[in-house]
């Protein structure tokens, strides 16, 4: 099929299966801001914020707890940043300072280590932020920034990262600040008014910003187009989106070349909310994207105790794939190119968990519900393929039975568990499906059944 640049012909791009089957993906925050590393920490990211009520939208931006921000923070009269900035460089000390020790400290960066640690968390894809909201290029563009020297690695971090990733069998997809380029426009963001505002408009940004994600596609063609914030309205997205999928076709698009991500008005292959889940089954592909705490980029101020433990991990992973998600989880590593071990401890361990468990999330699709529970009060959450059932329950086995509520099964009905070798022998309850667990059950963050053929749900 040969993709027009209109609405009704993208439209028509299918979500390629690659994508539906991921499920996990990990993202990565490392720019300049990974010099001074500075956020005030909140573990919810940005927290409930009112965006109807102007002091919440203020708060939020004056405290935001994203390190990646910490250019416009510093902006911010009376921000923890700003104290934090002129306590430790001076008042006077400009951002762009922090430049050329990053491209110092960044020569040592082995990404090939990334690549093994992410293959090791069982990762299936991911995404590589190329230019945040400072401007700053990982890779030695053709399209150098106009407005500052020396805004862009000598090294190709991009094409190096690319190469690692496939070589690991996984996809790899390219983060790009569409909306937002401090070099450009938009200092400070302070409202919704200035963040609204925040997009450069002007003609000679649309073309840089253009030739940014085409020399992108061209040099490295990403298996994802991950923007953000918002797009210059002449750059013409639905032009680059056709040419894009006529040269991959199994490419996909997320929604953040519209302001804000909402859902019309632009193409877009699924939606990304962020520090959020969704409560039900939808339809439409989606990602949940996430740092492993407050912030994407790293930020030394936060506290290990902070971070997602390895168990809320595979939880919320479990969670978002039985809705029809993915989960996107963030690293951030150091200036050097060091993924702190606080953050590769708890990813590695979902590679464990993964490792035994991962058939009941790795190319599977919602059942007719997502979750479900036993009857000692124990969460579960479902997944199907082939005909099969998977009940992914929540914590370590609390009885030697496991009663999964509701489930009605035939008589020839196999129950396994993921890891162990032999059936499980299991009955009929009032209350659904009583399993009999294995005495040496393992302990972990949670157990997965498989049910075959695939049972029925009582009313």
């Amino acid at each position: 099929m040969i993709y027009e640049p209109n609405l009704e012909s993208l439209a028509a791009h299918p979500m390629p299966e690659w994508f539906h089957d991921a499920k996990f993906g990990i993202f990565v925050h490392w720019s300049v801001s990974s010099i001074p590393a500075f956020a005030p920490p909140n573990k919810r990211g940005i927290g409930d914020v009112d965006l109807a009520n102007p002091e919440s939208v203020a708060w939020m931006f004056k405290n935001t707890p994203y390190a990646e921000w910490y250019w416009n923070s510093i902006r911010i009269e009376g921000s923890p940043a700003q104290r934090h900035h002129r306590q430790t460089y001076g008042a006077d000390y400009p951002y762009e300072a922090f430049a050329a020790q990053f491209i110092d400290l960044s020569r040592g960066a082995d990404v090939e280590a990334w690549a093994d640690l992410f293959a090791r968390a069982g990762a299936r894809y991911v995404v590589f932020v190329t230019k945040h909201h400072d401007g700053f290029l990982l890779w030695p563009s053709r399209h150098p920034n106009p407005h500052r020297t020396a805004w862009q690695t000598e090294r190709d971090f991009v094409g190096e990262l690319t190469r690692a990733v496939r070589a690991r069998g996984l996809r790899m997809g390219l983060y790009y600040s569409g909306g937002i380029d401090w070099t450009f426009h938009g200092l400070p963001i302070d409202s919704l008014e200035t963040f609204l505002s925040s997009v450069p408009q002007s003609e000679a940004y649309a073309r840089y910003a253009d030739a940014h994600w085409r020399e992108l596609i061209d040099r490295y063609e990403p298996a994802l187009l991950w923007n953000d914030i918002g797009y210059p309205e002449r750059a013409d997205p639905a032009r680059l989106f056709a040419d894009y999928y006529n040269r991959l076709p199994d490419g996909v698009v997320n929604n953040r070349f519209m302001i804000g991500g909402g859902p019309g008005g632009q193409h877009h292959d699924y939606v990304t909310p962020e520090y959020a889940v969704l409560d039900r089954i939808v339809e439409r592909k989606w990602e949940t994207v996430r740092g492993l705490g407050g912030s994407f980029g790293f930020n030394r101020a936060e506290p290990e105790d902070h971070l997602l433990r390895a168990e809320e991990i595979v939880h919320m992973l479990a969670d978002v794939a039985s809705k029809n998600g993915n989960l996107l989880l963030n690293v951030g590593p150091t200036a050097n190119g060091l993924v702190p071990w606080a953050q590769a401890s708890r990813i590695l361990a979902v590679g464990q968990w993964l490792r035994i468990n991962g058939e009941a999330i790795y190319g599977t699709r919602p059942w007719r519900e997502a979750d479900g529970r036993t009857t000692d009060g124990v969460s579960v959450r479902f997944t199907r393929k082939d005909g099969m059932l998977y009940a992914i329950v929540f914590g370590a086995a609390a009885a030697t039975v496991c009663t999964l509520e509701r489930l009605q099964a035939r008589d020839d009905s196999e129950v396994r568990l993921l890891g162990y070798g032999q059936p499980l022998r299991w009955h009929r309850q009032d209350a659904g499906i009583g399993v009999e667990l294995p005495g040496d059950m393992p302990t972990g963050p949670a157990f997965a059944l498989r049910i075959a053929p695939e049972p029925e749900l009582r009313t």
